[in-house]
């Protein structure tokens, strides 16, 4: 029997060996959870919100138990774990306190006015949800949280090195006492998974990934007649302006590329800095980036950890390779030692990063940084959107009118942060355009993105 085993990036160690699930049993789940579906559609937005807030409970009273398994399969920090934590709760409290009003019956009217029309929000049935290791509860929460207040069942494949997490949420939401079956984990290969998204009870399909990897659940769900939402890589821009707050810029930068240990789709990836400030710049974000603390992510005093895995520690070392054999410049970082305790890579800065390098056109998962010098700040909003990427970005100036101008107007992103950094919030859309995928989750949005948009004409 084929097997999947989790490692502790930062000793190398075994954590735990499963089995991967046969097709036959990979569907029983799928058919578990329509049962569950049939049941669960029939309350009241009302009447499932308690449960939600009943696991919002749980996962805090369990924060502990859920950063330590997250630091141990993924190298997370663990403050940063118990802060994913506390924001998954919020999303099932924050579906469970808007859902009655975002999926409530709208009273509209046709034939020109005079005769009455109704909209509803039916659930559809099971959502399959395919979720990736850098947030490895938040990822499949987000889905979770909104598909279950919209009265859908949830099937979740996540990423392997963080198998234990996953299991570990599916148990907690038992725990609080969702019906059986509503939720589960199915631990599957990549022939099992394409067979899942034709299967006639899936639904529907959501995924947060790579480009490549969603270019294929995209296609394979399109030759399915299947719904999707895609949320897919990024090399987002922050745009660093002539009137920008320097000091302010520096240090929300350096937080922008270091969270989560540099693995974050959303979060600071190519700073491009207007000439007349790029020395300034420059000097005060390489001194910072060379003071930065690597070590265990347990540790308080840790600033960043090892990356996820070797195989991330392996992508990390040849995209900066290419990229300095490309024409960037090295400032910090880019040569790391050979920890036989972890995959650790230190922070790295990047500078006269070229078109045609992975520093440039292409997501570096990690905490790499790639400075790119523009003539002003036209110049820097047309750097910004050269890229087939679009989830996010920022601009920092002191004229916040004109930022937002420049961000409402012109940036080709789905999120944009002006003079600050955060990932994501439960009141806010998330989600991207161009390579980064489509559709949003977050902000009430997510909760229609797989529901039945009825008409009901009255005479």
């Amino acid at each position: 029997m084929t097997t999947i085993q989790t490692n502790n990036p930062a000793t190398r160690e075994q954590i735990e060996t499963y089995d991967l699930m046969s097709e036959a049993e990979a569907f029983a789940k799928i058919e578990d959870a329509h049962k569950a579906f049939e049941d669960w559609r029939k309350l009241s937005v009302e009447e499932r919100a308690p449960y939600l807030r009943k696991i919002a409970s749980v996962l805090r009273d369990n924060s502990d138990r859920l950063s330590e398994m997250m630091t141990r399969e993924m190298g997370k920090l663990l403050r940063d774990g118990k802060t994913e934590v506390e924001l998954c709760a919020r999303l099932f409290e924050y579906a469970a306190d808007n859902g009655p009003e975002e999926l409530a019956d709208e009273e509209r009217t046709h034939s020109g006015g005079k005769k009455r029309g109704i909209v509803t929000y039916s659930p559809i049935g099971v959502i399959y949800s395919v979720q990736p290791w850098n947030f490895p509860i938040y990822q499949p929460v987000r889905v979770l949280a909104a598909n279950l207040i919209a009265g859908n069942a949830c099937i979740l494949k996540h990423a392997s090195i963080c198998t234990g997490s996953g299991l570990l949420l599916r148990d907690l939401c038992n725990e609080a006492g969702l019906p059986s079956g509503l939720f589960d984990v199915i631990l599957i290969d990549h022939d099992v998974s394409d067979a899942v998204i034709a299967h006639d009870k899936i639904r529907a399909v959501t995924m947060t990934g790579s480009d490549g990897a969603g270019a294929h659940i995209g296609k394979t769900a399109t030759e399915a007649l299947k719904k999707t939402v895609l949320e897919l890589g990024s090399n987002d821009a922050y745009l660093v302006l002539e009137d920008a707050d320097i000091e302010l810029a520096v240090k929300t930068c350096i937080q922008g590329r270091l969270y989560n240990n540099g693995e974050t789709c959303v979060s600071a990836k190519r700073f491009i800095v207007t000439d007349a400030v790029y020395d300034q710049f420059v000097n005060a974000f390489v001194e910072q980036m060379k003071s930065v603390r690597m070590g265990d992510p347990k540790d308080d005093d840790t600033q960043l950890g090892p990356v996820s895995s070797e195989e991330q520690f392996n992508t990390l070392v040849e995209q900066v390779g290419k990229s300095v054999d490309g024409g960037a410049t090295l400032l910090c970082g880019g040569d790391p030692e050979d920890n036989p305790d972890g995959w650790y890579y230190p922070a790295t800065v990047l500078a006269d990063c070229k078109p045609g390098t992975p520093a440039y056109d292409d997501e570096l998962f990690g905490p790499v940084a790639s400075v790119i010098r523009a003539k002003d700040d036209e110049d820097a909003m047309r750097i910004a959107n050269d890229s087939r990427y679009g989830l996010g970005g920022g601009i920092f100036s002191k004229d916040e009118e004109k930022a937002v101008r420049l961000a409402s107007k012109h940036f080709d992103t789905g999120m944009i942060r002006i003079n600050s950094f955060g990932a994501a919030d439960p009141n806010m859309p998330f989600g991207g355009v161009k390579n980064s995928g489509y559709g949003r989750e977050h902000g009430g949005f997510g909760m229609k993105e797989f529901v039945n948009i009825k008409a009901i004409y009255l005479p």
